[in-house]
């Protein structure tokens, strides 16, 4: 069980990492870095180790802080409050690029602060990471825990934006959810029971120990037995298991 959280917080690195916006963007940063060359760079490296320099510098510090907040959102979604779990997520953030920052100066120019920097280099490099953090948290992502709406479900308070739109379907996965919207899918730590509890206003019905749909994203049922299957408007079939048939029925999902 500890290690589930690292698991969903690879996958959702991997995925982010695989988009070509995320390349362009550190790739952007660090050439205007190397062109304002701040901290001295420019008084210390020429302009190509320089550039490599805060590629790495970047890439390893966007990684870093990527990662721990990702690793939050699935590690505390259900225990802490909104504010407490942005503190939480902004104190890990600015760990985490302290340490990176730190290896990389270590690593790359053979820099390890002395005399007064000892204290004032990792302390302001803490400072800025876990500030930026706390505004993104609090600001650009305004509620990582399900907030209560008459019209917006509250479980997709738990998406990244880009994925919030229909819900489709929620359905069991190991420990995790696969919460299924018309806009993409994503996996959350978290019950099914829980989960459905959060659909908040939208009509739908459970079908299978496994899994619960929006009657809306029912574009047609086929009966196979005494079990059926729902096929949805986004992904794969929904299974209708034997007990569930008569919910169906009631819900009009299934033809006479």
């Amino acid at each position: 069980m500890t290690t589930q959280p690292s698991h969903s917080a690879l996958r959702e690195l991997r995925r982010h990492f695989s988009q070509p916006v995320t390349g362009a963007v550190i790739v952007g940063v660090a050439v205007v870095l190397t062109v304002v060359a701040p901290f001295g760079s420019g008084e210390t490296m020429r302009a190509l180790p320089r550039l490599g320099y805060w590629l790495v510098m970047i890439a390893l510090t966007y990684a870093g802080g990527y990662g721990v907040s990702a690793y939050c959102r699935a590690a505390l979604p259900n225990r802490f409050s909104l504010p407490l779990h942005s503190l939480v997520t902004a104190i890990a953030n600015g760990l985490t690029i302290m340490v990176i920052v730190l290896a990389v100066n270590w690593a790359l120019i053979d820099f390890v602060p002395s005399g007064q920097d000892t204290y004032t280099l990792p302390l302001s490099v803490f400072v800025i990471g876990a500030v930026v953090t706390l505004i993104l948290q609090l600001v650009a992502k305004p509620s990582t825990a399900p907030v209560e709406s008459p019209s917006i479900p509250p479980i997709l308070s738990r998406l990244p934006m880009e994925k919030r739109g229909a819900l489709v379907a929620i359905s069991v996965e190991d420990h995790y959810v696969r919460i299924r919207t018309d806009k993409g899918e994503e996996m959350i730590l978290m019950r099914l029971a829980d989960a459905i509890k959060e659909v908040g206003q939208t009509a739908g019905l459970q079908v299978h120990r496994s899994h619960w749909v929006a009657a809306a994203a029912v574009t047609s049922t086929k009966r196979t037995g005494d079990r059926a299957i729902l096929t949805m408007s986004h992904g794969t079939d929904i299974p209708v298991s034997r007990t569930y048939i008569p919910a169906i029925k009631e819900a009009g999902l299934l033809p006479a």
